[in-house]
């Protein structure tokens, strides 16, 4: 019988989405952590639930030839293919990607995609860190137990030396309110500023000293609207290369960017080289990597649809060199289709967009129901889609292909090496 808490002997089989292996035992499912797929396992059982077994390997009985050391607390800040070789990783996630399309949306991919590799340490120039007890860092994998972000090799030395020393200010001066903390760099690591989220009742000015070491520094209470700050400028800017072209970006603390400073570069530069002639329409655009990127070497009109307030913001500050050929739309994706695309609605809607190219880079949740009814209703030539989550990809996928479009092509760009998430860039084609 399965229960929590029992030893099963697995064959592993293959990865799945989240960082889990699949196995079988007595005919059913179990997803197992910190195993490999043709590996042999001894594993106790975690959990049962519906369909579907969760368990954790305790000894390897038969390991892969590519199984590495993993870190100490492997499961801190989702490293959970660590013990994984890296080749080997992007393996896994390009079957992942490919289990995902055929599983979830029906979609037969004729060999798994490739996936562009990083390097595995001090890739992340964005993190959100939790603090609890004194102590700054992720949390461990289904937990909420914060451990120590300098096991995960995610974040520069620099940027671990700051955290080390924010404790220890922290205790000195017997400092609490602190909820957590947003980091973000610029690409060479010599720009550094920190958002503190502070418990309802704190005094954003006493954590003040915080500020040393970075070049910027705001807070904000959850009971109070309005950001205090505290040091320097949260901002940071880099000149990016796109083609021949140079793209610079500046960005507050608290707005969205990519998250890996080895591979920004070469997914804007991917997404560029996937735009048609024509015009493109940049939605969820952020500060503007696609969309600005496009049009710095030359590709105009270019028209950017955001709606959060803060990444909006910095992307018509960024949009302003660009002149007419540039459009920014700081409105909801939603609004903006609705409204026949930021112009006034005419039976020219469609024709208006039969060239285009629409970029979409939707949250984990994937493109709503209304903004992905309102793509196809505009009927762009093509959509440059831009996914981290393969699950609403291939939903979304589906959709896209039952209204008439044809997969083309699709590319994973490893942004975040040992742990489970890819990125993942499909274009259609109608």
């Amino acid at each position: 019988m399965i229960e929590p808490g029992a030893r099963v002997i697995l064959d592993v089989e293959k990865p799945v989405a989240g960082g889990r292996m699949l196995a079988r035992h007595s005919g059913r499912v179990v997803l197992v952590s910190a195993a490999i797929p043709g590996e042999r396992v001894s594993a106790r059982i975690e959990r049962v639930g519906k369909g579907v077994v969760y368990a954790e390997t305790i000894t390897v009985l038969a390991p892969s030839s590519d199984r590495r050391d993993a870190p100490d607390d492997w499961r801190c800040g989702g490293n959970v293919y660590s013990h994984v070789a890296y080749a080997r990783q992007l393996q896994l996630k390009a079957e992942v990607i490919r289990d995902g399309f055929v599983r979830l949306g029906h979609i037969s991919l004729a060999a798994a995609p490739e996936v562009v590799g990083s390097p595995e340490r001090g890739y992340r120039m964005r993190a959100r860190l939790h603090a609890q007890d004194g102590r700054i860092g992720f949390f461990r994998e289904g937990t909420h137990q914060v451990c120590d972000a300098a096991h995960t090799y995610q974040l520069l030395p620099a940027t671990i030396e700051w955290v080390a020393q924010a404790e220890e200010r922290l205790a000195a001066a017997r400092l609490s309110g602190l909820a957590g903390v947003e980091i973000a760099e610029n690409i060479p690591g010599d720009e550094r500023v920190c958002h503190l989220e502070l418990h309802g009742g704190t005094d954003p000015e006493a954590f003040a000293a915080l500020g040393e070491g970075l070049t910027g520094l705001s807070a904000e209470r959850t009971d109070r609207a309005g950001v205090v700050q505290l040091a320097g400028v949260p901002r940071v800017s880099d000149t990016l290369r796109v083609g021949d072209a140079e793209l610079t970006l500046g960005r507050d603390v608290r707005a969205f960017f990519q998250g890996n400073r080895f591979l920004v570069e070469r997914l804007a530069a991917h997404v560029a080289a996937r735009i048609a002639p024509g015009p493109v329409v940049d939605l969820y655009a952020g500060v503007g990597l696609f969309g600005l990127a496009i049009a710095s070497i030359g590709k105009r009109p270019v028209t950017l649809v955001e709606g959060d307030p803060i990444s909006g913001s910095d992307l018509q500050r960024n949009a302003a060199a660009f002149g007419s050929g540039v459009r920014v739309e700081r409105r909801s994706v939603e609004a903006f289709l609705r409204s026949g695309g930021g112009r006034r609605p005419s039976r020219t809607a469609v024709p208006e967009f039969a060239e285009a190219t629409f970029i979409v880079d939707p949250p984990r949740t994937g493109m709503s129901r209304d903004a992905l009814t309102g793509v196809i209703e505009k009927a762009p030539a093509r959509i440059v889609y831009v996914s981290c989550d393969v699950a609403t990809l291939a939903r979304d996928s589906r959709a896209l292909i039952d209204a008439g479009y044809a997969l083309d092509d699709v590319t994973g760009v490893d942004l975040f090496p040992n742990t489970a998430h890819i990125e993942t860039i499909a274009v259609f084609v109608r």
